[in-house]
């Protein structure tokens, strides 16, 4: 199975001015407890830590985020090597906010694709699809909410469970619960956190079995703590 045979053959998507990705495992040495895999983008990167904390004891977690749109043919090249870095009991996949301009039909086409590589390199991992969250823009809104419903038409196609996010975060008191047009203020965080632990603690029926989550601190030193 190669990724090329998943990535898109041709799309119009013109790469942003800076695209990134940031990814971390934790626990990289406990290969015997169930590991979380976080998909997304600058939205999983600031709840990232929140899921660790709350799944602490329970499930170690790794995460992916990035800002490249499904419809970048080198999304698919980063994302096996994500799925090749380690087995995962649980993968919780978003892709969208930097999807915003688009062509919605690539997207759907890349996002199915997408969905299905990680299902065929996987079989025996549970993937969750993530919506989407709101945005301190009413258009911006709009579209993600647009993009949402494709995410839900495909997570049906392949009857794949779904964490909202986007019906809370529109909810919001968006002037005082955000820090710009995307991105949220620590309490707005910590409620996705909970929704996002909360279902991996569904789906996995997890428990406190007493993981350590180890020190950060790189290098031979830090696994000793």
């Amino acid at each position: 199975m190669n990724y090329r045979d998943y990535q898109p053959k041709k799309t119009s998507r013109v790469r942003e001015d800076i695209e990134w990705s940031i990814n971390y495992s934790y626990n990289t040495l406990d290969t015997k407890n169930p590991r979380v895999m976080l998909i997304g983008d600058s939205i999983c990167n600031a709840y990232h830590y929140a899921v660790r904390d709350r799944l602490a004891g329970k499930a170690n977690v790794s995460f992916w985020a990035s800002s490249k749109c499904v419809t970048d043919p080198d999304y698919f090249r980063e994302l096996e090597f994500m799925l090749d870095a380690r087995e995962y009991a649980l993968i919780t996949f978003n892709n969208g906010l930097h999807s915003l301009s688009t062509d919605m039909t690539e997207w759907e086409d890349a996002y199915r694709s997408a969905v299905r590589f990680i299902l065929d390199k996987l079989p025996e991992t549970t993937l969750c699809i993530v919506l989407s969250t709101a945005l301190n823009d009413d258009e911006l809104t709009k579209r993600s909410r647009e993009l949402n419903q494709i995410a839900l038409r495909i997570a049906d196609e392949f009857r794949l469970p779904v964490i909202d996010l986007f019906t809370p975060t529109n909810a919001l008191d968006k002037p005082n619960e955000m820090t710009d047009r995307f991105h949220f203020g620590q309490k707005a965080i910590n409620m996705q956190a909970d929704m996002i632990a909360a279902k991996a603690c569904e789906l996995l029926n997890l428990r406190d079995i007493g993981i350590v989550q180890k020190s950060t601190e790189t290098g031979a030193l830090g696994a000793e703590k």
